[in-house]
């Protein structure tokens, strides 16, 4: 996803899904850490079991009532494949699951460009809803507001115009906000291209 605007590269790369999903049955998180490669399940510190899966890699969590959490994959149809991979292997283990699962997008997070320099001083103070302590980190938060589609939007910046867009639900919205971003970067006079 990238646009060449007057020669600067504007774009984003998702770089992780985190989806939810509901496999419509209990699942007894103790004996599947007995059955299943790669699953860790220590109630005492948190009540879910993790399971990691090599193809396509990721992560989740397990819980009793049906429901998983899955991250670390980079598209919504790989979080998919995990989450159908993940069913496949409680089938294995004979907890076999009705019908097919609720899906759904939590979070999309993605890096790219405004396509030029930020001065990170001054925008913390032209723009609502920023946090900015560059003796701690050299990234700025931002939190869109004013942008009802794009409202769960968070950004981070950095001086060099990089940044990481957190809150998305898909990949329009994610060059949306990059947009929406690099016009109110414009607008405020605070994108050096």
């Amino acid at each position: 996803m990238e646009k060449d605007s007057k020669n600067l590269k504007v774009f984003a790369t998702t770089q992780n899904v985190v989806v939810s999903a509901n496999v419509h049955r209990e699942l007894p998180l103790e004996k599947l850490s007995n059955q299943l490669d790669n699953a860790e399940y220590n109630p005492e510190t948190f009540p879910g079991l993790i399971f990691k899966i090599e193809n396509p890699k990721a992560s989740s969590l397990l819980f009793s009532s049906g429901k998983i959490i899955c991250t670390g994959t980079k598209s919504l149809e790989e979080a998919k494949q995990a989450i159908y991979k993940i069913i496949d292997e409680l089938g294995k283990v004979e907890l076999p699951c009705e019908g097919d699962p609720e899906i759904e997008v939590q979070n999309m997070v993605a890096s790219g460009c405004v396509g030029g320099k930020l001065n990170l001083n001054e925008i913390v103070f032209k723009f609502d809803n920023t946090e900015y302590e560059p003796e701690q980190f050299p990234g700025l938060v931002y939190k869109l507001t004013n942008a009802s589609k794009l409202q769960n939007i968070t950004f981070l910046l950095f001086g060099t115009g990089n940044i990481v867009i957190t809150g998305a639900r898909n990949s329009d919205e994610i060059m949306d906000s990059v947009y929406f971003l690099r016009e109110q970067l414009i607008a405020a006079k605070e994108l050096k291209v």
